[in-house]
């Protein structure tokens, strides 16, 4: 079913672009261009920009933003799977506390992204789109495949081919917009990817009392992330000796998006310290009031005493006066509804658009929830479920990094999926619970408190227009976060070491019917390992059609044919999956369509973690149910295993 009328979604993953003509104009497909039914040939999952094409140059430019939609660093992932090689290496090579090469000095001599041969994709489309047709579908759509081989799809492709020679990603700048900054629908619950820290399976447990004392420790180690990133010493990912594209972790820090009529865009402070100066101050949210401070003084970072001392002065603040306006719901409302009321805002006074600025340019926003939800080692469902959904008065949907504190003492992030995919927080989230873990929880060194500045608040000017504004923009989101089922637990009978015994890739362990098995395992692996040259088929394909619709050609044939949409085209991907890594982090986005699911997983040496969310509004889903299905088949295919005498 045509997903326009439905609820999309978001993820470390998610992607969108313009419906075919005929469809609402005003609710676009949300376009994954690579999932369920296309994994084979693009990426095991259906959202990651840079699935399989790592290791391919993607334009950057430092005052603008510009996702990577392929070539992006992000999607380590996808290589560690395609190419076997342990992500853990990269993330503890990212532990060194200094490297003779700079972060960002091999962007300019990566290679370009390629433009596959016609024939192959169309192959692999057919391949793709099979297991959806009976007979006589497939034999037409055959036919349509041919037609446009043979015909419009030639033409289409010289032009694609022409573009290719001019730009070092020809994707990259119609990915930016079609999959991101198109999209009207509101970002942060269908766009935004989100997860909990894990660090309460070590020194952090649940405790009340000490969300505070823990935030400053928390956003230390992530100021120290930055100043890494600031001076260049993060190593560079590489596979072998094949460096990978850092530019998705520039737009880590002061980064924000903002809001158009028609079109978003995205504004990028970050500099590098040879660039020259970058912001350096970080956005506090607490009850619905908004906080500013600088992590530099005396040219080095403030202390954990010190960022204690500013969390603690904002937080009895907030508990003795009365909540703010809550300005930041407004960025959880449907695009052209923010940008507008943006706009009005910014007519009240100027003032109210310096304050925004100064949100966008800050490092990150940290949040004081007053929430304490639930956790334990087995079950992340509902700190997982309210690090995407919790109150949108603290939190600015349109930044790169919300990092979340909640009131006893647990943490996670909310992050808009526009400047980079998920892994780029997988490694930093990494990173922090290896400090954390390393330091026993505690700062172990001096409790002095400098003579800082106290924060200051940024107080914007309203009227009863942007109360209301407010208001409904928390009535939209509130009722749409209150359909999202979030189950997320641990599966501990076994994890990556004993599917290695079975010499079976640990993430192709989470795909097939045990029926076909180790055929499936053995494609699966061939497909992922074609990604990695850049052989997948799908964006391709949109390629082909954003050709087509810039040169005012009709829609072709191939991409109105039902079984383009059946098989996953236009984004209706029942099932949306992706490997986020094999450390301990958790994440999740809402599902691509309202009667699909959203599916990801993490995968250790003696367990796997997997997250699922689903709409409650769906009486053909659920989250908790597809969980204990999959745990049930994970028994039956390494039973399956064991007797297969692999």
């Amino acid at each position: 079913p045509v997903a326009e009328n439905q609820p999309l979604s978001a993820c470390a993953h998610r992607r969108r672009y313009r419906p075919h003509q005929g469809a609402d104009p005003v609710r676009p497909w949300h376009q994954a261009w690579g999932g369920t039914s296309w994994l084979s040939v693009q990426s095991r999952c259906p959202h990651d920009r840079g699935a399989g094409l790592l290791a391919f140059r993607s334009n950057s430019s430092s005052s603008a933003v510009l996702r990577k939609p392929v070539g992006a660093t992000v999607a380590v992932a996808e290589l560690v799977k395609l190419w076997r090689f342990p992500i853990v290496t990269i993330m503890e090579n990212q532990l060194a506390k200094s490297t003779e090469e700079r972060t960002f000095q091999y962007q300019d001599s990566l290679p370009p992204l390629p433009v596959p041969p016609l024939e192959e994709s169309l192959k692999k489309y057919l391949e793709a789109v099979k297991p959806f047709a009976n007979e006589e579908e497939y034999k037409k759509t055959e036919e349509i495949v041919q037609t446009f081989q043979n015909g419009i799809g030639k033409k289409l492709h010289q032009k694609l081919l022409e573009r290719a020679k001019g730009k070092r990603n020809w994707l990259e700048e119609w990915w930016l917009n079609v999959a991101y900054l198109d999209v009207r629908l509101p970002s942060q619950l269908n766009v935004n990817f989100a997860g909990p820290a894990t660090h309460n399976e070590h020194y952090w447990p649940p405790k009340e009392g000490t969300q505070l004392e823990r935030g400053s420790i928390s956003l230390w180690h992530n100021l120290n992330y930055w100043q890494l990133l600031r001076k260049e010493k993060l190593p560079v990912h590489k596979v072998g000796n094949t460096p990978l594209d850092m530019s998705q972790f520039r737009m880590l820090f002061s980064t924000c998006k903002v809001p158009g009529i028609t079109r978003d865009s995205i504004k990028n402070y970050f500099r590098t310290e040879s660039e020259g100066r970058s912001p350096s101050h970080v956005v506090i949210l607490c009850r619905g009031r908004v906080f500013v401070f600088d992590a530099m003084h005396e040219e080095s970072l403030i202390t954990p005493p010190e960022i204690l001392r500013n969390l603690t002065y904002i937080h009895k603040k907030c508990n003795s006066e009365p909540d703010g306006p809550g300005i930041a719901a407004l960025t959880s409302e449907e695009r052209t509804r923010w940008a507008k009321a943006r706009e009005y805002l910014i007519s009240l006074d100027p003032e109210n658009l310096t304050m925004l600025e100064k949100i966008q340019s800050s490092l990150l926003v940290f949040s004081i929830e007053d929430s304490s939800p639930h956790v334990t080692p087995e079950d992340y469902s509902q700190v997982t479920a309210v690090t995407l959904t919790g109150d949108p008065t603290v939190r600015w949907g349109d930044k790169s990094y919300n990092l979340i504190s909640f009131s006893n003492g647990l943490f996670g992030c909310n992050c808009d999926h526009a400047p980079y995919d998920a892994m780029v927080m997988v490694f930093i989230n990494y990173y922090v619970d290896e400090k954390i873990l390393e330091n026993e929880g505690r700062w172990k060194g001096s409790e002095k408190v400098r003579d800082i500045p106290l924060p200051e608040e940024l107080v914007f000017t309203v009227d009863k227009k942007v109360l209301n504004d407010v208001s409904e923009a928390k009535a939209q989101y509130l009722k749409q976060a209150s359909d999202l089922q979030v189950a997320v637990y641990t599966f501990t009978a076994f994890g990556k070491k004993q599917t290695k015994k079975k010499a079976l890739h640990p993430d192709t362990f989470h795909l097939e019917q045990q029926q076909k098995m180790l055929q499936a395992f053995a494609k699966h692996n061939k497909m992922m390992k074609e990604c990695s040259t850049g052989k997948g088929f799908d964006r391709h394909l949109l390629g082909l059609l954003l050709i087509a619709k810039e040169e005012g050609l009709p829609v072709p044939e191939l991409f109105t044919d039902p079984l383009f949409s059946k098989s996953g085209g236009g984004g209706n991907f029942v099932l949306s999956t992706s490997l986020i890594g094999y450390m301990k982090i958790v994440g999740v986005v809402v599902p691509m369509v309202h009667q699909g699911y959203g599916f990801f997983y993490h995968i250790r040496d003696d367990r796997f973690l997997v997250a699922c969310s689903a709409w409650k509004s769906c009486p053909e889903t659920d989250a908790e149910k597809l969980i204990e299905q999959i745990f049930h088949a994970f028994h039956d295919m390494m039973q399956l295993m064991n007797t297969a005498h692999l």
